[in-house]
């Protein structure tokens, strides 16, 4: 995930947006329920390809399209307890 988007989804799933950041295994449950309330209730705004290249014919990808890989994530680390961290791309 990358800028806006990121942050998009980290503010649906209650967190502040900031990065770095991470959830506790314990919040995971929490987040993974707002992230998917989120989702099913307000984001059917799809948001430009951020391939980087202009077009007027611009490919559009859904909030919970880019969602789904997140979704997993945070499901896997639900099963696991274990704590989910994200950083900037350095």
């Amino acid at each position: 995930m990358f800028g806006d988007v990121a942050v998009q989804l980290l503010k649906l799933m209650g967190h502040s947006g900031t990065v770095p950041g991470a959830f506790k295994a314990e919040d995971i449950p929490l987040a993974l329920e707002r992230l998917q309330h989120g989702i099913e209730t307000g984001s059917k705004t799809s948001l430009p390809d951020s391939s980087g290249e202009e077009d007027d014919d611009e490919e559009t990808v859904s909030l919970t399209q880019r969602a789904l890989p997140l979704i997993d994530l945070l499901k896997a680390a639900e099963k696991a307890d274990c704590v989910v961290m994200w950083d900037r791309n350095a």
